[in-house]
């Protein structure tokens, strides 16, 4: 009798390739759609290669993609364990690089699998979101993505003016005045027929995209009253420099909180954690940050800093004690000051949300 059924398996938008291996045996590749009817046949196909085998457990595990967690809750749904890996924490050699394909891909990932049934090496998993957490994602994640696109189509005015002779402009960018005078250079004809006509458009989209952000602003707003984040809000919201779109994105995408044990998983799931490079007697060689996990919350913190920075005395000390030490490199003094931040709304943050969890059991 078999012990456990192991699937690797190379996710795609309309394909999914399988390395499916019973045990130590031989592995059988199967290709499958991705669609849902595909989806459940291939469970079914699963489940009854464990029957005829006498397997268990049935293990399944994928790289995090564009597809989300859907596939995972259909698997843990039907009693598969199922997990989803980091892309970054998957080793490739160079050789694999240059000769990649979906089976090699599908092989890689089945090996890990095995690594982890067979001889207890852990998996470098993500941590599976809640359905909820999921969701509010989808709402933040959309506010910070409109504002990209109007800083997008900011640029392209700039650039468009500059190429047509036109190098300075009244206010800053979401000034009334300055789009009152984008929309005089259309009206008294300083640009060509083809550059009014393009000029126009982007002043349209980006009208557009200005109301819609104050659209989206109203939704977090209205999602961070809720009694979900109201409390952990609150308190990350003590800390200077943080506002409510700040403070949405980091509870958002952390979740729940007391995942991490210490200051160092929150920095290095952060990306804020230094990279090192240490061979035989070179054993303190740091580099640049790692730059993993979710960009989104060193982009907000990098924006809280700097607004701390203005307004916050102790802040600006700090940040003036790194530089003195070596004043070419500002930018480390800053990255010192988000990982000492989101450190920081993780202690707050956790309080919170432990004083929330035990309000709701009482």
């Amino acid at each position: 009798m078999a012990e456990s059924i192991m699937v690797g398996c190379d996710l795609h938008d309309k394909s999914m390739l399988l390395k499916i291996a019973v045990d130590r045996g031989r592995p059988v590749t199967r290709p499958w759609g991705t669609s849902r009817a595909t989806r459940q046949a291939m469970i079914r196909d699963l489940r009854q290669r464990a029957q005829q085998a006498g397997a268990p457990r049935i293990v399944f595990a994928y790289e995090a993609c564009g597809f989300g967690f859907r596939l995972h809750d259909e698997l843990a749904a039907a009693g598969i364990e199922a997990y989803v890996l980091a892309p970054s924490k998957l080793e490739r050699s160079a050789h694999h690089r240059k000769r990649k394909t979906d089976e090699r891909d599908a092989q890689l990932l089945l090996d890990k699998v095995r690594s982890f049934v067979l001889a207890g090496v852990a998996l470098p998993a993500v941590w599976v979101p809640d359905l909820v957490t999921r969701d509010d994602r989808e709402l933040v994640r959309q506010r910070l993505k409109t504002a990209e696109d109007a800083a997008a189509v900011q640029l392209q005015i700039h650039w468009l003016l500059k190429r047509n002779g036109i190098e300075s402009a009244p206010g800053k960018s979401r000034t009334a005045v300055r789009r009152q005078w984008l929309e005089g250079l259309i009206r008294d004809g300083s640009l060509a027929g083809g550059a009014t006509a393009a000029l126009a458009s982007l002043l349209r989209q980006l009208a557009w995209l200005q109301s819609e952000i104050e659209r989206l602003d109203e939704q977090v707003q209205a999602l961070s009253q809720t009694a979900r984040y109201s409390g952990p809000l609150a308190a990350l919201r003590t800390s200077g420099g943080v506002g409510v779109l700040t403070a949405m994105v980091y509870l958002t995408e952390m979740g729940t909180l007391s995942r991490f044990r210490n200051r160092r998983q929150v920095g290095a799931f952060l990306g804020l954690a230094p990279s090192s490079h240490e061979s035989g007697q070179q054993d303190d060689r740091k580099g640049h940050i790692t730059h993993q996990g979710p960009s989104r919350v060193r982009k907000v913190l990098c924006q809280a800093v700097w607004c701390r920075l203005r307004h916050v005395e102790a802040e600006r000390l700090a940040y003036q004690r790194v530089v003195q030490r070596n004043p070419q490199h500002k930018k480390i003094a800053v990255v010192a000051r988000m990982r000492t931040l989101a450190v920081r709304l993780w202690h707050v943050g956790l309080a919170a949300q432990v004083a929330e969890a035990t309000a709701v059991t009482d």
